[in-house]
């Protein structure tokens, strides 16, 4: 699917194409509709410029037990390799 904004709303904002990319992607990571992966694709930067525009903001990522544990589970099994 391809989304067509029109130069002038983009001039109008004074924002750049790839920057518009970045917010709608800050927005929908927040919303928790799309995982830091995804967000980070569809801003067109790594996850760990990602992670540096969200602490820019003083957006917290989403980082729960679930994901520690898993963290924790994947260091175990590379530590005994």
């Amino acid at each position: 699917m391809s989304v067509v904004i029109d130069d002038k709303i983009l001039q109008a904002a004074h924002i750049s194409e790839n920057e518009l990319k970045q917010e709608i992607a800050i927005l929908l990571f927040q919303s928790g509709k799309l995982s830091l992966g995804q967000s980070s694709e569809l801003a067109g930067i790594s996850q760990f410029q990602f992670q540096h525009l969200l602490a820019s903001r003083s957006i917290p990522p989403h980082y729960d037990v679930a994901d520690f544990k898993e963290d924790l589970d994947t260091l175990k099994r590379l530590d005994s390799q």
